[in-house]
């Protein structure tokens, strides 16, 4: 061994092994908590389209919001989006999907302000 060396040949064998595991197992858990969260906010967004009387959850995110409670659940829906996509700058993947409720929250919040969806929309 050189004068400078003091690690032996057994940790460095160890510290190689765990070394991949450090890393792999945070990617693991932050790649199955954001497939988690979107599937539960996919299943929540589905739900509230049914509660309001939409066909579908495409046309409940593309309608401007009709009554107080669509509103709330508009400025509801944004305000998650945002707050997930500030969560996005500790775990990245969360951005790419708080980007969404933040969209069409922020757009149905607009559409709102501008007196669109005040009355009934015959689309539905």
């Amino acid at each position: 061994m050189g004068a400078g060396q003091t690690h032996s040949r057994k940790e460095s064998d160890v510290l190689g092994t765990l070394f991949p595991l450090i890393f792999l197992v945070p990617l693991a858990a932050m790649v199955i908590g954001t497939v988690t969260f979107f599937v539960l906010f996919l299943r929540k967004v589905r739900r509230e389209a049914r509660a309001f009387g939409y066909p579908s959850m495409g046309a409940y995110l593309r309608a401007a919001p009709g009554s107080d409670r669509e509103k709330q659940a508009a400025t509801d829906l944004a305000l998650k989006g945002l707050v997930v996509c500030l969560l996005g700058l500790i775990m990245p993947p969360l951005l790419v999907i708080g980007l969404f409720p933040f969209f069409y929250g922020a757009r149905k919040v607009a559409y709102a302000s501008m007196g669109l969806g005040l009355v009934d929309d015959p689309r539905r």
